[in-house]
Parts: structure tokens; sequence; C-alpha cells
């Protein structure tokens, strides 16, 4: 079984969730077969069964308006990958970005073609904001590529009944596998040598968001719920990527506005490595997800895999992941299933969420019950060894239709 994965980020290049899983699984399954990754980094290496080939297209002389760029790049990529031949028995896609080039490959290889879908493009209309036009071509490669694909890997339920309710696919071919974590290298650390070159005092509790600045990951919220915390706690953003220049220009307001009149607010603008992320996590006397569309949300895995509780939107695979008074608590934001939008009454929810920090920053003891649970929660059921168990299988099933 010869597994070729599609994917635009890989490590060193990873900004999202998606990134993180494809980084673990490929690993993963290389111990188990031979695995070629081909990526839209500048990259080529070999180790053991995972060969890792990088594609990095030139677009300056790309003459098309600058919100096309990016969308019309990501074509001529997976045309590349495709160009390059292609010598496997299934092709694994991750993203839009991606799926284009497991389309060519399925119908000019004949190989069976899987999409795990880490989020869905209907359900993120501000990505308009951001791509233009580029929205509709990002919406026709996603349902063409779905509706063709031999199988559609759900990383969440919610996520699966996302798929079968907007798009024309037979739920037999839609089965759930999770996010992972390695537990081994995300587990508590005492080392508070981050918290001083950030400049966090350690004598004091802090909330930590880790994310990226977008209207998905639904950091204004937890801005407009700062001000409601206690005088002691901190807050750390780990935020950076903004979706537009202009929804950048209303966070960086708020936060002016923010560091004014409150101390304690510490913005690191800036991807950290992984071992400062883990420090930062272990340290934090909470972790917020304040997101309005979450498939997963694998940065909650990581929070609780280093003894972190978890306060979170009720939305999405967020609900699957944190179990509500055991592992963290839930805010119910009012946002529609079946449309993500802003919360029906954002005061409310922001009020709900410093509410839900407050309580737990004032009881160590509750939240020491809660990250042990966390932590239990995540080696009892997100062992990457399992799940790429579970992928490998589903590929042989495909060859024996």
């Amino acid at each position: 079984m010869r597994v070729l994965l599609m994917t635009n980020e890989f490590p060193p290049n990873i900004y999202g969730g998606a990134g993180v899983h494809v980084e673990y699984l490929s690993r993963e399954l290389s111990r188990l077969a031979p695995v070629e990754v081909r990526s839209f980094q500048e990259q080529n290496f070999t180790k053991d069964q995972l060969k890792v080939l990088g594609t990095k297209i030139d677009a300056s002389d790309y003459a098309c308006p600058k919100e096309l760029v990016s969308p019309l790049k990501a074509l001529a990529t997976c045309l590349s990958f495709n160009i390059k031949g292609i010598e496997a028995d299934v092709v694994h896609c991750h993203t839009w970005y991606a799926q284009f080039g497991g389309i060519l490959a399925k119908l000019l290889y004949g190989i069976p073609l899987v999409i795990t879908v880490h989020s869905l493009e209907p359900l993120r209309p501000w990505k308009r904001e951001q791509i233009g036009r580029g929205y509709d071509l990002s919406s026709w490669v996603e349902k063409t590529a779905l509706e063709m694909a031999d199988a559609v890997v759900a990383v969440s339920s919610s996520t699966r009944d996302d798929i079968l309710r907007l798009f024309d696919v037979d739920p037999a071919k839609v089965p759930v596998i999770p996010n992972g974590i390695d537990t081994d290298e995300y587990t508590y650390t005492p080392d508070r040598a981050a918290l001083v070159k950030y400049g966090i005092d350690p004598d004091k509790p802090y909330v930590l968001f880790v994310g990226r600045m977008t209207r998905q990951k639904g950091l204004l919220y937890l801005l407009r719920a700062i001000p409601q915390l206690d005088a002691d706690t901190q807050v750390v953003l780990c935020a950076g990527e903004s979706d537009t220049p202009e929804f950048q220009k209303e966070l960086e307001g708020l936060m002016s506005d923010l560091t004014a009149h409150r101390s304690g607010v510490i913005w690191i603008p800036e991807m950290v490595s992984r071992p400062t992320t883990i420090a930062l996590y272990s340290q934090a006397a909470v972790f917020c997800c304040p997101s309005i569309y979450e498939p997963f949300g694998i940065i909650n895995l990581e929070a609780m895999a280093c003894g972190t509780p978890v306060v979170g939107s009720k939305v999405g695979g967020i609900a699957e992941v944190v179990v509500d008074g055991e592992t963290g608590l839930l805010i119910d934001a009012n946002i529609s299933p079946t449309m993500p939008h802003d919360p029906l009454d954002p005061e409310g929810f922001s009020r709900a969420m410093a509410d839900a920090i407050n309580r737990l920053v004032r009881n160590p003891e509750l939240r020491d019950r809660m990250g042990a649970a966390g932590r239990q929660r995540v080696l009892d059921n997100y062992s990457w060894h399992s799940i790429a168990e579970k992928t490998l299988a589903l590929y042989k099933s495909l060859q024996q239709c």
C-alpha cells in the first residue's frame, strides 16, 4: 500500500490544525506503509518510509487581482503535483487547497481519492472578505472533490452531519476519524522560561489563547471579555495571521484600548516554537477556545494533554472533545449549527466566557481536577497510532471495492 498525501502545510510551515494533523498522521502512517507527502513548501527529503516533496510556485508575475493569487496558486501547485507523476495506491488530500490535486490524480491515474474534512467552505462565508471571488473557486473545488471522493473522513460527528447535509455524499463513505495528539510530546512541563521571555508574571494566573486572528476563532469575543476578568488574571494571546488587514486593524484597536486601561494583557503576534507553546499551555490556569466555527479544535487536545482545563464555545467538535463540567466549561454561544455567524447575543457570550474563566481561576482545586481529567481523556481516546491504523484500514478497504 503506497500512500500519497497532498497538503498545503507541512513542517516547518504550519499555521493551523490541518498542518498539525498531516505532520503526525504522515509520521505514524509511515511506520505502517510507504508514505509520500506533496506540500506547497520548498522541501525535499526522505526519512525511512516517509518521503516529502515540496512544490513552491512563484506567483510574483501573476497579473490577477491580489485576492485571487492564493486560489490560483493553489491550482497551479496541484497541477504540478500531477505533472511530476504519481506512483501510489491511494491519494489523500487535506484542505481545499490540495483537493484539486486529488481530483486530477483520481481522474488521470485511476487511484482512490480520500478527503479529510478539516473545515467546510459553505460554513466559512467570511472567507470572501479575504479571497473575493476566489471563495467561489474554493467552494467549487471542495464540492467537486467531496462528491467524487471514494471516502470523506470527518474529524468529528458534527462535521459528518455537516458533510451529509451540505453535499451529495453517500453516508457509507463518510467515516469519523478524529484528530490525535502525541501525549509524550504534549505533556506538562514546569519550565517557566517562556513566561519570563514574554513578560508574564509567573506568580499570577493567566488565561491563554492560541490561534489565528480570524473571525472563525472568536478572538474578538475574548477581547471583549477581558474587562470583566478578575484584575489579577493575566491574558496571554498567541495570535497571528489575520484574515484581512481591516480585521487586524479592528483587533489591534481593541488591544490598544485594553492595554491602556488594564495591565497583564500580553500579545505574542507570532508563531512560537512548539516547546514554547507546550510551556505556555502547561503554566496557564485556563485555556480559552472562543471559536464560532470549529470542526474539531486540535488546540483543545493540546491544552488538555498538558493538564490545563478548557473554557470553550459549545460548537462543532469542541463539544465532542471537551466534556462540560469534567475537563472544562462550555459556553452556549447561540450560534446556528447550520450556518455559523456571530453570536446572537455577543455581549452575553463574552460575559459568560468571563464568568467561566473567573470561576476556574478562583478555584485551583477545580482547575487541577479538570486538568487531570482532560489529560486522561486525551490518553484514552486520541492516540495517533490508533488513528493511523484506522486510516490505513480505510485505504485498504477502498482497494477491495
